[in-house]
């Protein structure tokens, strides 16, 4: 995919496996870190990013071809998604289309496809599982036994504290997970110069060193769009709280007024509920009793 006249910006972690030009060599390794493989020829992959990404006006995707397989690695600094297998479920329909001319797929013969695999690295700074795998149809309104239609997308905590086998045998990825720490770090005690100060220490002390020598400017321009998206993200998420719990607050007004909260019918339901409880009678009975539902009677 050309560079040049590009919509969207990429990260750090977009630039080290799908654009630098050790991509290939750091992508490989990282593969080989997932698969317990030892594969070496770069030739043999194909970088088949799309345009379209997986974030707005954002690139953190990377997408490759090799040993017959799509491997789609994303990263995330913020809270997991849990949308991310119907995410990835676009994404590969769109690969799969500009791997094969429309009239291929109409063809008796069976057409083989590449084996996809979808990994997500978190580097965040909440809590979270070492792994975890986030399945399509956890998303499904009718459960199934054996779904039609499954897609599972593998989460992989690289903080360097989780102390992931991915780390150790993928020096990379254990760089990288220094640089994001170490970056952190610089922004809290230095925010205006900490991009800075956080590249300098990296580099003194053999962290991606030769990368950040390289292409110091380059990183410090993507940690800056970085930390604007991480940023906006954020606030989008503080707006959606504040929207949840004003319309979370009319809606318990509206059921209040309702249930006669008016006249004072409710909070004494509520009292009558609250002695029941106290006096050991089980929670759907004080429903039925008190005409409160069961999540009312629980948050007593």
């Amino acid at each position: 995919m050309s560079t040049s006249n590009r919509k969207y910006k990429d990260s750090i972690f977009v630039d080290l496996f799908a654009e630098d030009e050790k991509a290939k060599e750091n992508f490989l390794s990282l593969y080989n870190a997932l698969h317990g493989t030892s594969l070496k020829d770069t030739e043999q992959l194909k970088n088949v990013r799309l345009d379209q990404v997986l974030y707005m006006s954002f690139y953190n995707d990377v997408s490759y071809l090799v040993d017959n397989k799509i491997i789609v690695l994303a990263e995330h600094q913020s809270t997991i998604n849990p949308n991310m297998p119907l995410r990835c479920l676009e994404y590969v329909s769109r690969l799969y289309e500009t791997l094969f001319e429309s009239k291929e797929k109409y063809s008796r013969k069976l057409l083989y496809i590449p084996t996809p695999e979808f990994y997500v690295f978190y580097n965040g700074e909440e809590d979270y599982p070492s792994d975890k795998t986030l399945k399509l149809s956890d998303a499904f309104i009718e459960k199934a036994t054996e779904p039609n239609l499954e897609l599972t997308v593998k989460v992989i905590n690289i903080n360097r504290n989780n102390r992931h086998p991915v780390l150790e045998n993928c020096k990379t990825m254990k760089e990288y997970s220094i640089f994001v720490e170490t970056v952190r770090k610089w922004k809290e005690i230095n925010p205006k110069n900490g991009f800075e100060k956080a590249v300098e220490e990296c580099i003194q002390n053999n962290i991606l060193r030769e990368y950040l020598k390289r292409k110091t400017k380059e990183v410090l321009n993507m940690l800056l769009a970085e930390y604007d998206y991480e940023t906006d993200i954020a606030v989008q998420r503080a707006e959606e709280r504040e929207i949840a719990f004003a319309e979370g607050i009319e809606r318990g007004i509206e059921q209040g007024i309702e249930r006669g909260f008016a006249d004072g019918s409710y909070q004494k339901a509520l009292e009558t509920a609250k002695n029941l409880t106290e006096m050991g009678f089980a929670i759907e009975a004080i429903a039925k009793a008190t005409g409160l539902n069961i999540e009312e009677v629980e948050a007593l």
